[in-house]
């Protein structure tokens, strides 16, 4: 009996591994993320000369947490306009054929299925925009986190030179006055942001079970495998 369905290629296992990274190190930032904000828990070894170091750790892993996002941000930059497998920003244009197509997909979405009238074998604009918006939260997110560090050096030195705190001030030094005026907006703003994050993962997650159950083609294999079942 011949094939209803074909194998179609989605992510490159470099696409995968990203994700995968970039999903771990958000974990650990929130974790480490709350707990600066407020302590919430004690290292298990109750000894005094251990638990004043928790605090220390905590900001050792979410800055290493915020680096590989930063280093992931820029490769995918750099893919959105140069990648040879799939360039994103094609997708997010906003032109006739991909508005119509975004509007084709949130229709079949709200409407549990019932009008599909677009190809899913391939990236379409919905998820295309929706995967923007998140690294726009990804950016805030990174430049209210590097004014909140560039404040905590108050000598305005730094190990590797009076350079790198400057050039976070001169960057970042804008968004204090952009988010209220004082350093508690800041943190407020950088904290929010944390929790719409947390809200997209949950609406990607569900939206990715969605597609793999109302579309039957293997959506939810693709941060796996690479690759989906699309119908023919």
């Amino acid at each position: 009996m011949k094939s209803r369905y074909r194998k179609v290629k989605r992510m490159t296992i470099a696409m995968r591994i990203n994700h995968w990274i970039v999903a771990i190190c958000m974990v650990a930032a929130v974790v480490t993320g709350l707990y600066i904000g407020h302590p919430y828990y004690q290292t298990l070894i109750a000894e005094p000369a251990v638990d004043k170091y928790v605090m220390a750790w905590n900001r050792w892993v979410h800055l290493m947490a915020a680096i590989v996002f930063d280093v992931s941000s820029v490769v995918i930059f750099y893919l959105y306009f140069f990648s040879r497998f799939e360039k994103p920003i094609k997708k997010i244009v906003p032109t006739f054929k991909n508005i119509g197509e975004f509007i084709t997909v949130f229709i079949n979405l709200i409407t549990f299925n019932r009008v599909k009238k677009f190809d899913s074998a391939h990236a379409d604009s919905f998820n295309a925009v929706y995967f923007f918006i998140f690294h726009l939260l990804l950016l805030w997110m990174l430049l209210t986190g590097l004014q909140l560090y560039v404040h905590g050096l108050e000598s305005g030195h730094s190990s590797i030179g009076d350079w790198w705190p400057a050039l976070l001030h001169l960057a970042t030094d804008w968004i204090v006055a952009f988010t209220g005026g004082t350093y508690m907006d800041v943190r407020i703003s950088h904290h929010t942001t944390m929790y719409f994050i947390i809200a997209w993962v949950m609406f990607h997650v569900y939206y990715e079970v969605w597609r793999t159950i109302f579309w039957q083609e293997g959506d939810i294999a693709i941060v796996f495998g690479g690759t989906k079942f699309a119908k023919k």
